[in-house]
């Protein structure tokens, strides 16, 4: 396991308490660098939205923790977000949310001179995810394939 896997695990396990106390959910944890910074990301969400003052709550509350575990070596910023429309499909209860709704993926390399698709989420597990077209043909994509997968945003 990389360290920056390591890092995003026991970040999980230690805010998951925290986040579900205040009665929301834990979407997804990300240790990444942009511009030479690290950054230590939580996404956080509730039914109607998350808002500033929740991202501070969370923040607030799970800094201390920070501070006392020390368990990340590189200097880093923590931040505290909702996962806003785009909101990637990651876990389990993510894909089970999903089930019936319009999905777009991306894939890591083309497939069929194609690297975008838009249908409705119909399966998946474990291994690989099916989408249906409009004109009711489906496609199955393994999982290693697909580079990201979130719920279609129609404006």
């Amino acid at each position: 396991m990389s360290k920056k896997e390591q890092y995003e695990q026991q970040t999980e396990s230690l805010l998951e308490p925290i986040v579900t106390g205040f009665g929301f959910e834990l979407v997804d944890v990300e240790y990444v660098k942009e511009a030479g910074v690290w950054y230590l990301r939580a996404y956080i969400d509730k039914p109607g939205g998350i808002t500033v003052d929740d991202c501070e709550a969370v923040s607030r509350k799970f800094s201390d923790i920070l501070d006392e575990k020390d368990y990340i070596d590189d200097t880093y910023i923590f931040e505290v977000s909702s996962p806003g429309l785009g909101r990637p499909l990651k876990k389990e209860k993510d894909f089970q949310r999903s089930l019936g709704e319009e999905v777009e993926i991306r894939t890591y390399r083309a497939i069929e001179k194609q690297k975008e698709f838009t249908g409705v989420l119909k399966e998946y597990d474990k291994d690989s995810v099916t989408i249906a077209y409009e004109d009711n043909t489906t496609q199955t994509f393994s999982k290693s394939d697909i580079a990201l997968i979130r719920l279609a945003l129609d404006f």
